[in-house]
């Protein structure tokens, strides 16, 4: 019997109890709002609720930011043990990501921060708000959109379970320890794919050289690229954002020439009848980003079934086109020099204008040598970006392995009161 076990037999032999956040909060307030201009290399440590997103984990002890407290009207502190909630965000499926503090300085907490003051074990509180069940309670009601909010009464009905504080403890240890070795693991995985990615671009950037001719017998012909594709821009115009239906690709979803699902927003049959009224995306389809990030890009597979977001121009490239050439040679230096150019000419790097797009100069080689050259950049792609193969697939299993563990060991049988 693990010390756990037998903890949990000696101090909640018949389960444990599950509360709000609410019941076992002594404060719950929210931040006050510290604008970019307000952050400063000294000062007073600060949290904006971007950095709970991008900057912090489970939990931290070190502010990144700092502010001059004095430039701010109404001060919310936070301090050790607090566990801070950014309750705005892009998706539905991260909002209300939270973190604790467990540094000893007093700090400012920003807006659309909620700050939850408490009596437990901040680690365990952080853990456990982390699990797929408090992820779903922190979820559930809210509407894809392109801004996602949360609010203080949503997070104080937020149920977890409370074991005792020894129990809170050992469970911290055990997945503090998991943690280190995952992350460790993960770094050199992560270390391995940035060479590979390397090794690929560069590659990639070879073989897609086509301004020194390689080959004598090889007849590469120059076009723009209206001349061998039809080019649609995206609906000017925001759908009604359903939970299911319809799916709609925004610019995040393109990611090294894939689209990426695990993010989708979604329409109802009449928005998406709607928004493919001037074209109906199909196979082989190339969906561009052609505001920031400007050069997105990925390929629609078979049998997927979407429609535009803003921002998005569908590519239909003629017989002369083998749609994976393209994929890789819109990912190149050779292509992305002419955004730059084009950049410099007056277009923003925030917005690549439709007449700019029916300019770019791209080469075509013979149908035989696209098919050879995407054979071997494929290869290369799998291994760096497949999500079923190669190191990002094995990075994946093991984030996964850590969730399973972190949400097993977090399930408690709960007490009959």
């Amino acid at each position: 019997m693990t010390k756990l076990e037998q903890l949990i037999k000696e101090l909640c032999p018949n389960g444990v109890e599950y509360k709000k956040l609410g019941d076992i909060a002594t404060d719950v307030f929210r931040g006050a709002g510290i604008t970019r201009d307000q952050v400063t290399e000294e000062g007073t440590p600060c949290v904006r609720y971007g950095e709970i997103y991008t900057t912090y984990g489970i939990y931290f002890d070190t502010c990144v930011s700092h502010t001059d407290e004095s430039t701010i009207q109404s001060k919310k502190y936070f301090e050790h043990g607090d566990i801070l909630f950014a309750i705005t965000g892009e998706s539905v499926e991260d909002i209300a990501k939270s973190t604790a503090y467990v540094g000893y300085e007093k700090c400012l907490a920003g807006g659309d921060i909620v700050v939850l003051k408490h009596d437990q074990n901040p680690k365990y509180l952080s853990y456990v708000l982390s699990t797929t069940s408090a992820q779903a309670q922190k979820s559930k009601g809210k509407v894809k959109s392109k801004v996602v909010h949360s609010s203080v009464p949503a997070i104080k009905n937020i149920v977890i379970p409370v074991p005792p504080i020894e129990i809170q403890v050992e469970i911290v240890k055990i997945l503090d320890e998991y943690c280190t070795s995952v992350t460790a693991l993960q770094q050199e995985l992560e270390k391995e794919l940035t060479a590979r990615k390397k090794q690929y671009e560069y590659y990639r950037d070879l073989l897609l050289d086509f301004t020194a001719q390689r080959d004598s017998t090889l007849a590469i012909k120059w076009n723009t690229l209206e001349e061998i594709a039809g080019i649609y821009d995206c609906p000017h115009s925001s759908p009604k954002w359903k939970e299911q239906g319809i799916p709609v690709v925004r610019n995040y979803n393109l990611l090294n020439g894939h689209i990426d699902s695990s993010r989708l927003s979604y329409v109802d049959e009449l928005d998406y009848a709607e928004r493919t009224k001037r074209v109906v995306p199909q196979k082989d389809d190339v969906l561009f980003s052609r505001e920031a990030p400007i050069g997105n890009i990925g390929l629609i597979p078979d049998g997927f079934q979407c429609c535009q977001g803003q921002r998005i121009v569908l590519l239909r490239f003629n017989k002369s086109i083998v749609p994976r050439f393209i994929i890789h040679l819109f990912q190149s230096s050779h292509i992305k020099k002419q955004y730059q150019m084009i950049q410099g000419q007056g277009a923003t790097v925030s917005n690549f204008g439709i007449g700019d797009l029916r300019k770019l100069r791209i080469p075509v080689p013979p149908i035989e040598e696209q098919e050879r050259l995407t054979s071997i950049l494929d290869r290369f792609d799998l291994l760096c970006n497949g999500i079923t193969e190669g190191l990002p697939a094995e990075i994946e299993s093991r984030m996964k392995q850590y969730e399973y563990y972190r949400d097993k060991l977090l399930s408690f049988e709960e007490v009959r009161m």
